[in-house]
């Protein structure tokens, strides 16, 4: 049975005036492609929109590798599509920043500094930056200090105001904000698989499946251009792929290795 409308959450990035100015050409775009109706559904945290997912308050979700590898253990959450970046890749990287006149060189040289995360399931502002600092041979205990932040923006600005030395944040705003002189990088990690959008399998097959297609048809370069906000700045600048559970394994393992994912449990056969 359908739903009357889905509800669409979202990873807070810029802020949730910002992000929902963003998203919402886009469910107005899945709408005419679709026929269902979508619903912007706010939530101040990471853990918030873990929690609405998965306790099916909260039908679609555009978050991060790390939400969904965590939400999975608990509930039967599906990855329709993987964001396309400016430069054409399904993926994107962490960046390791510091204030522009900061004298850290390397991310060895972070050992007993403060450092500020995104948060504790963000991939860009949490998992990779562990992984960083692993390949660098540190850990949390290594540090003087961290704490979590909300946002992406909002761990900028703690290095911004010399709260801590440096942050792990998502890429393309470090870009911006390095443009403009406010940071400088430290280190920029691998590519790992992008931001997405996912599902949760109680919506259905005929609905995953109308929504992933609408989505991997989304075509924010050309003919669906005209009334976006700011799209380019997003992670999904070039638009979408379609997504499998096996693009997250690697990540995953990582993340197991370092501690940063509980039990697992192997949803896939829903998929």
């Amino acid at each position: 049975k359908r739903q009357a409308y889905y509800r669409f959450g979202f990873d807070l990035r810029n802020g949730p005036k910002e992000d929902a100015r963003q998203y919402l050409p886009l469910l107005k775009y899945l709408e005419q492609k679709t026929g269902f109706r979508f619903i912007l559904h706010f939530t101040d945290s990471a853990d918030q929109l873990l929690s609405d997912l998965i306790r099916g308050q909260l039908h679609f979700a555009a978050m991060g590798a790390g939400s969904y590898l965590t939400a999975r253990r608990d509930a039967p959450v599906l990855p329709l599509v993987q964001g396309i970046n400016d430069a054409g890749e399904a993926g994107y990287r962490s960046i390791l920043v510091v204030q522009s006149d900061s004298p850290l060189k390397t991310v060895k040289d972070l050992k007993g500094k403060r450092l500020a995360f995104g948060s504790i399931t963000s991939t860009q502002g949490h998992w990779i930056p562990r992984i960083m600092l692993d390949q660098a041979g540190l850990s949390l205990d290594d540090l003087g200090s961290y704490f979590y932040t909300n946002s992406h923006r909002a761990c900028a600005e703690a290095v911004i105001t010399h709260k801590v030395e440096a942050c792990g944040m998502q890429d393309t705003l470090a870009r911006r904000l390095i443009q403009a002189g406010s940071l400088r990088q430290l280190a920029a990690s691998e590519l790992y698989p992008s931001s997405g959008i996912f599902a949760h399998a109680d919506i259905g097959t005929e609905v995953v499946t109308t929504v992933q297609e609408a989505l991997i048809n989304f075509d924010p370069w050309g003919r669906h251009r005209a009334g976006l906000y700011h799209w380019e700045a997003t992670e999904m600048a070039g638009g979408f792929k379609a997504a499998d559970s096996a693009d997250y394994e690697p990540l995953r393992i990582l993340a197991e290795q370092l501690g940063l994912l509980g039990a697992y449990k192997p949803w896939d056969e829903l998929r």
